[in-house]
């Protein structure tokens, strides 16, 4: 695999570890991730909920675990630290500010279109940031809006484009149509994207890599997104079988040796589709059964937490916390494939090893 730049910021191994919350990738996985040569990826979304007494200062317990966290990788890593935060959380500026603040490497937006300044942080800043800025969407539709506004309004474009395809886990882009019958696939994405990133590679005068996710897995995955145009992969449930992923070793153990159809979709609370791995609190919820939501602040902007059925951030975490019977677990369609809990130095021989099998082989059938 040869490496990239985003910006003047170099990536030894272009495979980047997302960013997966509740309390699922902190420092421990990020920086072990970041010392082999990726990038590491802090989730901050309810983040504060590691810190004690947390329900009676959410926003403040989400800027004091997100600093924490930040910190405590940097001292186990010199690599590459990115922070993942959610444009759909109340706090998006709180924490947006945070990472600035750090000087974190790069800040992947989720969850929404970045069309707008954040609070209290001023066009310069944004612009002269060390800290690169990559938004992940779903559909080339999406990435052109971003590009063309952040063009025009700011005489500049995100460093990045992640674009994330309908196999991810947790919270889809797509509507539930669309996943049920397989409609979208990921490289196509990846090539309707690339012909609005080399548009704008053009008029600034600089490479802007693109990211793939969603369902990538393997190193014969990671090939074939790069062969359709990609030059790096997003990978999340890959890295959950680690054992310096920040979960609970219950939440690991339940990704091992699963069955494709244990994988299912749910409808979230926010209002979108979920992939998640089925248990009797996912067969409750498909059954229609509430669950009690004891809610210290509206965490989410969209989420109307008086009339939903369950409080998605508690069941994340508590799954995360080993709680599996109060919770459930996001995952990728790929999770079947997981058999034991490795180091991250060993998925990414794996994974370097997978690749070079996956270029050999094509090299020798095109001859």
């Amino acid at each position: 695999m040869e490496a990239i730049n985003i910006g003047n910021l170099e990536i030894k191994i272009p495979i980047i570890q997302g960013g997966m919350g509740v309390g699922i990738s902190l420092s421990s996985l990020a920086s072990a991730v970041a010392n082999e040569g990726g990038v590491g990826t802090i989730s901050a979304v309810g983040i504060g909920m590691l810190e004690p007494g947390y329900r009676n200062h959410f926003r403040a317990s989400n800027k004091i675990a997100l600093r924490k966290e930040i910190r405590k990788a940097r001292k186990k890593t010199k690599g590459v630290l990115a922070v993942n935060i959610m444009l759909a959380v109340s706090d998006f500026d709180d924490l947006l500010k945070i990472a600035l603040e750090e000087e974190i490497d790069i800040v992947f937006i989720s969850a929404g279109l970045p069309l707008h300044k954040p609070r209290d942080i001023s066009e310069e800043i944004l612009y002269h940031s060390k800290t690169k800025f990559v938004p992940k969407v779903s559909s080339a539709k999406a990435a052109r809006l971003i590009f063309e506004y952040w063009f025009n309004k700011y005489n500049r474009v995100p460093d990045a484009l992640v674009i994330e395809g309908p196999e991810s886990g947790g919270h889809q882009g797509f509507k539930m149509h669309e996943l049920k019958n397989k409609s979208v696939h990921l490289g196509e994405l990846i090539q309707q994207s690339k012909k609005i990133i080399d548009h704008y590679e053009q008029k600034i005068g600089k490479s802007i890599p693109i990211i793939a996710a969603g369902g990538i897995y393997t190193g014969y995955d990671i090939f074939e997104a790069m062969q359709r145009g990609a030059s790096a992969v997003k990978m999340g449930s890959r890295f959950v079988t680690s054992f310096e992923c920040d979960a609970s070793p219950l939440f690991k153990n339940n990704f091992l040796n699963r069955k494709k159809e244990d994988m299912v979709l749910i409808k979230s609370p926010v209002g979108l589709p979920a992939r998640v791995i089925r248990n009797s609190f996912v067969d409750e919820i498909i059954a229609g059964k509430a669950k009690p939501v004891n809610c210290p602040w509206k965490c989410l902007k969209t989420c109307n937490y008086k009339n939903v059925q369950f409080c998605i951030a508690e069941a994340l975490f508590n799954s995360a916390q080993g709680k599996l019977k109060h919770g459930f677990s996001f995952a990728s369609t790929k999770i079947h494939q997981a058999t034991k809990i490795c180091s991250i130095p060993e998925i990414f021989n794996k994974l370097i090893h997978e690749y070079n099998q996956a270029v050999e082989y094509s090299s020798v059938h095109l001859v």
